[in-house]
């Protein structure tokens, strides 16, 4: 009776012990660096926004966020390590919207981003702008449309991989005009401009936070803006409204997420510290600088967004394909 007394103890107390250890575990979360994965290559558009958060957010974690490129396959190759990754709440994902939701409805991937990934937080939103290098003969987008209809197959585009944030826009606009342009593909936003600004092609697609810096210096020419109204740093681009082309579901959103199966208390702490974030004048002051729109959304508010974004991507899908 003893030895079965004793043995009850002693099983209520590892029980005991197992129990506090994880709310220690629990409460002590972050207690490394946590691992932020880009599916991109560097010197695009989530590198640049990625370099500024994470280094104001530590603040408010007591913990840094150490960057990851990833690039490959249009987005792929991170987007399979982030979903594969252990759900601790120290591996995360800074992706997009076309990533997220374009490319399952278009190619057979072997994860799916919806059912195993959850928003932490939409960090803002970019406007696509259609630049070329400023030595081109082109001045306006129809100059450069009207080139590629008396030339078909001679236009040349980059963009971060098909059906990305740089793609899909390019692609609606050349389908709405009759155009049939070469796609060159490259591993992320920065690859690709540096493609336009050497002349390796005729345009690209891209967004403020790496391009303006280029257009300013007189290096960029930006022929229109995907977007309902004009850029307040280059008010004398025209949108694509203006040019007769449509601009619904063009913009990028940039998303932090994370597996689904992450604790709920941590991705909450995550949340609380993003919330935290957007308060702080030095993170305000350095994205202000690169003329991004800087409208965030709380994961939970996004996840609604996210859950009817199927219908629309399916149109652009009909739009660029014609089926």
């Amino acid at each position: 009776m003893k030895a079965k007394n004793m043995l009850r103890s002693f099983l209520v107390l590892i029980l005991m012990v197992s129990l506090s250890a994880g709310v220690a575990l629990a409460g002590d979360y972050p207690e490394k660096p946590i691992t932020l994965i880009i599916p991109l290559g560097a010197g695009g558009s989530h590198d640049l926004n990625a370099r500024i958060f994470t280094s104001v957010i530590p603040t408010y974690l007591n913990q840094a966020i150490i960057i990851k490129l990833m690039p490959g396959a249009g987005g792929q190759t991170g987007t399979a390590a982030a979903v594969r990754a252990k759900p601790d709440g120290y591996t995360l994902l800074f992706t997009h919207n076309f990533i997220d939701q374009m490319q399952p409805l278009v190619e057979k991937l072997p994860y799916d981003t919806t059912k195993e990934l959850v928003t932490v937080w939409r960090l803002n939103y970019g406007t696509n702008i259609v630049m070329t290098r400023s030595d081109k003969p082109w001045k306006t987008l129809d100059e450069l449309l009207d080139y590629g209809r008396k030339n078909p197959g001679k236009l040349t585009f980059a963009s971060s991989g098909k059906w990305g944030a740089g793609f899909v826009p390019a692609a609606v606009l050349l389908s709405q005009a009759g155009v049939q342009a070469n796609f060159i593909p490259y591993k992320g936003g920065g690859p690709s401009l540096q493609a336009c600004l050497a002349g390796d092609v005729d345009f690209t697609n891209g967004f403020p936070a790496q391009s303006l810096p280029h257009y300013t210096a007189g290096k960029l020419r930006f022929l229109a803006v995907a977007s309902d109204k004009r850029l307040k740093e280059c008010p004398e681009v025209p949108t694509f409204g203006e040019m007769g082309y449509p601009t619904e579901s063009l913009f990028m959103s940039r998303i932090i997420m994370a597996p689904r199966e992450t604790p709920p208390e941590r991705i909450n702490l995550l949340r609380e510290a993003f919330r935290n974030l957007y308060k702080d004048k030095t993170f305000q002051r350095l994205m202000a600088k690169l003329g991004e729109n800087m409208e965030y959304m709380d994961g939970p508010d996004y996840e609604k967004v996210r859950a009817t974004q199927k219908k629309e991507y399916q149109e652009l899908y009909k739009k660029i394909t014609g089926q």
